[in-house]
C-alpha cells in the first residue's frame, strides 16, 4: 500500500503536464481532384471465353468447361482453366488481358499450337 501512495501523486503530476500545452492549430491543405475511376472489364464467362478461343483457334475442339479469374490482386490478367471437348477436367490454361474494351488472349500462338492443350 505504501507503495501506491507514493505514485499517486507522480501520476497526478503527469497527467496534468500532459493536458497542460496547447494542441497545434490545424493545416489546410488544398483538396486534390479525385482521379475517375476507370471502368473495369467484367469477369469473362464461360461462354465468351468459348468464343473467343474458337475465333483464334478454330482448329481446337470446343470448350466443354471452362472456369476463369483474376491473375493477381490489381492484375489486368484473367487466367482460364479449360476442358476441350469431352473432357470435363480444366486440364489447360490460357490468359486473357484486356484490350480496347475486349478480352483478348495473350500468346495465342502458344494456346493454339497442337500438343499444346
Amino acid at each position: 500500500m505504501t507503495k501506491l501512495a507514493f505514485l499517486a501523486p507522480a501520476l497526478a503530476l503527469t497527467l496534468a503536464a500532459c493536458g497542460s500545452e496547447p494542441a497545434p492549430a490545424p493545416v489546410e491543405t488544398p483538396a486534390a481532384a479525385p482521379t475517375p475511376v476507370q471502368p473495369s472489364l467484367p469477369a469473362p464467362s464461360q461462354a465468351s471465353f468459348t468464343a473467343l478461343l474458337a475465333e483464334a483457334c478454330p482448329e481446337l475442339e470446343p470448350v466443354n468447361t471452362a472456369v476463369c479469374k483474376r491473375a493477381g490482386m490489381g492484375s489486368p490478367d484473367v487466367v482460364c482453366e479449360y476442358g476441350l471437348g469431352d473432357d470435363e477436367f480444366l486440364r489447360n490454361t490460357a490468359v486473357l488481358t484486356a484490350g480496347e474494351g475486349e478480352w483478348t488472349l495473350k500468346e495465342p500462338a502458344s494456346i493454339c499450337a497442337p500438343g499444346a492443350e
